[in-house]
């Protein structure tokens, strides 16, 4: 997995992401702003960032689950009209993200770049760290505002309101602590934890994450017959925030990332769950299967040294999800 470090692009041949008993751990993202509704700073980094249609452009990846929250957001908010969009390819080259300029779906729309680390250091030109998506852009200064998915669908969710017919609430005051709470569970033992499982170099490292993993599926699965959701009544936050990962459970960790003890389509509720959120307005278009498989599969000598990809297996998200009752 390679980097930036002061601006070059390197092998991490320190592999900087690995604990000494082989254990995956995730930097953080070091690029903090916040685009706010009236351009004061936010909870991290410099004010500035004022919300305004046109103005900001989203890098993402259609395989990656973190850079999905915010195609989610960007589709339920209704803001395809105000925020632009750019699709780096879903196989990562030697260089990691890259663009296929020949191709509308995955060029680089603002500046024509080959490689996503090209942009980074537009912006940072001595920038170190994991080159990621999301990657909020602003057209107006040329810099990276935000690098952090949770941070960037917070934006999503209520800064840019004044240009949207979509105000709905997804973080609303009265249940963040319960959210929070959800939020914090579940990124570290499924949102992360699938990454801690697949990106594991010892057996010791894997095994501590995978019993952590299945546990807090089965308690997910158990407080889902109890409750639509897992803030309540009502989608939030918190369940945007887990669906992507549980889209490509199946499709991707189950064998790519060993997360196989269960599949999620052996949970009764998390299963029904998952479709209900698939078949919600505008959902399955921010979906690829295949791309999730082509993204997690290509060839990679841990984890896939062959570069095949599986098949199957054969998953149906639009079969009756049997929630209205609960």
């Amino acid at each position: 997995m390679g980097i930036l470090l002061e601006g070059k692009w390197i092998d991490d041949e320190k592999d900087r992401f690995h604990g000494k008993k082989g254990e995956f751990k995730r930097p953080d993202s070091p690029v903090r702003h916040w685009v706010t509704a009236d351009g004061s700073a936010g909870p991290t980094g410099e004010g500035g960032f004022k919300a305004e249609p046109g103005r900001y452009h989203l890098y993402v990846a259609i395989n990656c689950p973190w850079a999905h929250r915010a195609i989610i957001y960007r589709q339920l908010k209704k803001l395809e009209n105000v925020i632009s969009i750019s699709y780096v390819r879903p196989v990562r080259g030697d260089e990691g993200w890259i663009f296929d300029n020949s191709s509308e779906s995955h060029k680089d729309h603002l500046f024509g770049k080959t490689h996503l680390h090209e942009v980074y250091t537009m912006s940072h030109p001595d920038y170190t760290g994991r080159v990621s998506v999301p990657m909020l852009w602003d057209k107006q200064t040329n810099q990276m505002v935000n690098n952090e998915s949770s941070e960037i669908i917070r934006m999503l969710n209520t800064e840019f309101n004044e240009f949207t017919n979509d105000v709905t609430d997804y973080y609303p005051e009265h249940l963040r602590s319960e959210i929070d709470e959800v939020n914090e569970l579940t990124y570290r033992h499924i949102n992360n934890g699938v990454y801690k499982a697949g990106y594991a170099m010892t057996q010791e490292a894997y095994e501590a994450e995978i019993g952590p993993m299945f546990e807090t599926l089965d308690r997910l699965d158990e407080m889902l017959g109890k409750q639509r959701y897992l803030a309540g009544d009502h989608v939030t936050e918190a369940d945007w925030r887990l669906f992507p990962t549980l889209i490509r459970f199946d499709a991707a960790y189950v064998g790519a990332f060993k997360c196989n003890i269960r599949m999620i389509q052996d949970y009764k509720h998390l299963s029904g769950y998952l479709r209900e959120l698939y078949q919600m307005p505008g959902i399955a278009d921010t979906i690829d299967i295949q791309a999730y498989k082509d993204g997690y599969y290509y060839k990679n000598p841990f984890r896939n040294p062959l570069g095949i990809v599986p098949l199957g297996p054969e998953l149906d998200f639009d079969i009756p999800h049997g929630r209205d009752g609960i």
